[in-house]
């Protein structure tokens, strides 16, 4: 047996990668989602969707394969709540671009809470995490808050959800670098804190175990005998261990439907003045790695929105070719707030703009602003870190996701940081680190070093505008953040 199946739940679809003994995609497999906004701001899952894309997509690329061991890597922070003894989700998910508990947040920050949410967690009080959103299922569904305080609820993130579907309700266990994102999980004593759960009204029955990101997590029979679910990794915590970022200094940035830009900080957190979070990068051997991770709500998605919402394109890779027409001259800016704006702003409130449009905005136009934007943010996560974490000043940016693939925004974010942007061969990091942690853990993939020396250039791009245009377009960048800031 010496294949790995590398399960990849994301936002808006369902992936199984399998992958040799080598590290390399034998085969792929992807199905899209509903996604479901039932209010303003509010943003859900059906977890049966999620489920049985996941199932399906994992059937297809385990087949005639002999699989030693399974990874799982999944969308950060969304939430589902299920009844123990049937197995069924009480409500619809709810995902982590959500700011149905924004009030809720408010308040706890009010009342002078986030300083010891932050001291513990490394994360602030926003409805980005999962505590808030657990919470408020309970209250809203009935007889929810009494079924849990008798043990018959269980909350997970995704990866808990599909373990105890992929077991048939054996195990409920998450990993750390999941249990961090929930606002309920101490990192720095490495459990659920009973201070929090009480804060944000929350049963310690319904929590998962906590278990290491390469650990034994159970087994499943439905790919054919037992196989065992070995290593399992938030997405964004996953693509920092598949672009080897192992050493500390070391910084990888991902683009799907948001942003996430991880730090490496070693084995001993370092907390942000300039609003960035605090987090567990990935956890092996009893032993917590952390990170400083700024997040960015919309990247992908603004693409999406050009595709799906104003219809200005028919495919994601025209951008590409608009960008490049565009009016050198002219100076659209797009702030994509379209859920409010994450790191290092997290104002939960606001909503998208568009400014410096004219009577010459077309089509290219737009797509060159929304491109530009991803880079614009990025550029803000760097500046942030930069000031909390001495040993970044050099960074060079190791980057992965679906917008990679873009010559013309990665040669933008060159540009607008002022840094080197490495591209790897291998852009499924994010499956490819939760495939490593698994087939590490099964004795089938090298240690960390060993992997680390498998890290391939696909292309480096650097930086090629002048100093002067460079601080003009971020200036113009902040200006218009200014203005979209709801305080």
């Amino acid at each position: 047996m010496t294949h790995i199946l590398a399960i990849d739940q994301g936002t808006t679809s369902s992936r199984a990668i399998l992958f040799d003994a080598d590290m390399r995609v034998v085969k792929t497999a992807q199905e899209e989602f509903a996604q479901h906004f039932p209010a303003s701001g509010w943003v859900e899952h059906d977890p049966e969707d999620i489920w049985n894309t996941t199932l399906s997509t994992a059937k297809k690329a385990a087949e005639g394969a002999s699989i030693a061991a399974i990874g799982i890597t999944n969308q950060r922070e969304t939430t589902v709540v299920w009844d123990r003894n049937t197995g069924k989700p009480i409500h619809n998910a709810i995902v982590w671009q959500d700011r149905r508990t924004a009030e809720i947040c408010a308040q706890l920050k009010a009342d002078g809470n986030e300083a010891m949410v932050s001291e513990k967690t490394g994360l602030l009080l926003d409805p980005y995490f999962s505590g808030t959103k657990m919470s408020w299922i309970l209250d809203s569904v009935s007889g929810a808050r009494a079924k849990a305080e008798a043990g018959d609820l269980l909350f997970g993130t995704i990866d808990s959800f599909l373990i105890w579907r992929l077991t048939g309700g054996k195990s409920h266990v998450t990993d750390a670098t999941n249990a961090a994102r929930t606002m309920l999980y101490n990192i720095r004593d490495g459990q659920w804190d009973e201070e929090l759960l009480k804060l944000i009204n929350v049963p310690v029955a319904m929590m998962p175990e906590v278990r290491d990101s390469a650990a034994e997590f159970g087994a499943t029979e439905l790919f054919g005998g037992s196989i065992p679910i070995l290593g399992v990794a938030g997405d964004q915590q996953a693509a920092t261990v598949g672009q080897a970022c192992f050493k500390p200094g070391m910084m990888k940035s991902t683009y799907g439907t948001g942003c996430f830009a991880l730090l490496n900080t070693g084995d001993t957190p370092s907390f942000s003045k300039n609003r960035l979070l605090t987090t567990i990068a990935y956890q092996i051997n009893g032993k917590p790695t952390y990170a400083l991770e700024g997040s960015i709500f919309i990247a992908g998605a603004v693409v999406q929105w050009l595709r799906d919402g104003l219809k200005i394109i028919g495919d994601a890779t025209q951008t590409q070719d608009l960008a490049s027409e565009a009016d050198e001259a002219a100076e659209v800016t797009l702030v994509p707030a379209f859920t409010g704006l994450g790191a290092p702003y997290w104002d939960s409130e606001c909503r998208g703009a568009i400014f410096g449009i004219t009577r010459g905005t077309g089509r290219a136009e737009m797509a060159k602003a929304a491109l530009e934007s991803v880079g614009f943010q990025t550029r803000d996560l760097l500046e942030a870190m930069h000031k909390d974490y001495a040993g970044s000043s050099e960074t060079v940016l190791r980057v992965d996701g679906g917008m990679t693939a873009s010559n013309w925004t990665m040669q933008f974010l060159s540009d607008i940081l002022g840094a080197p942007v490495d591209r790897p061969k291998t852009l499924e990091t994010t499956a490819l680190g939760a495939a490593w942690l698994a087939g590490m853990k099964a004795d089938i993939y090298p240690d960390q070093a060993g992997f680390a020396e498998t890290w391939a250039l696909d292309r480096q791009f650097t930086p090629m505008m002048d100093d002067a245009t460079r601080e003009a377009k971020y200036t113009r960048w902040q200006d218009a953040v200014r203005r979209t800031l709801s305080v």
